[in-house]
């Protein structure tokens, strides 16, 4: 763990120091060695007897901030650590229930996640213009059209929209016409 204890318009006594990496060890437990804390001390200009104990801590791009004040200077670094450690066991919690959620929900039992299928949704949207055409034509277009099922047109004798479509384990077309 790579603490930098500084002090502004105070100085930063031994004290104050091991003091506060004394208590930093509660952060510590956390992250291990990989952990970057720097510790600011503070006097508040307006109110010299307020004093404020910053604390910042970053390890593999997180990054976790207290500012706390008070008239003692190590009760202001016990509140930073106990914010801080909240913030931390907070961050943490989260991150476990979302890989607990996205693991274990989708894992089969031989330890391969499971793709699950989209169901009750538009995966696919086409469009195009609808032009005028005969049923003939139309089944011309819906057999050049790989893949599609149906095609949409507007009959060019009736004027109106019809679907023609292929019908399933045969060569025929079905159409359909909306009445009235």
């Amino acid at each position: 763990m790579n603490i930098t204890i500084t002090g502004k318009d105070l100085k930063a006594t031994d004290a104050i120091k091991d003091y506060a990496e004394k208590k930093l060890t509660r952060i510590e437990k956390y992250f291990g060695e990989e952990a970057n804390i720097d510790v600011t001390v503070t006097i508040k200009k307006e109110n010299p007897t307020a004093e404020i104990a910053e604390m910042y801590v970053s390890v593999k791009g997180a990054s976790y901030k207290a500012v706390t004040e008070d008239k003692d200077l190590y009760a202001s670094i016990d509140k930073d650590i106990d914010i801080l450690e909240g913030q931390i066991r907070k961050t943490k919690a989260k991150r476990e229930k979302m890989q607990k959620d996205s693991s274990i929900k989708q894992m089969n039992i031989d330890g391969t996640l499971e793709e699950k299928p989209v169901e009750d949704e538009v995966i696919k949207s086409l469009s195009y213009e609808l032009k005028p055409i005969s049923v003939e034509d139309a089944k011309l277009k819906l057999s050049e059209r790989k893949g599609n099922i149906f095609y949409t047109f507007v009959n060019v004798d009736t004027g109106k929209v019809n679907v023609i479509f292929k019908l399933k384990d045969s060569n025929n077309y079905g159409l359909v016409e909306p009445e009235a």
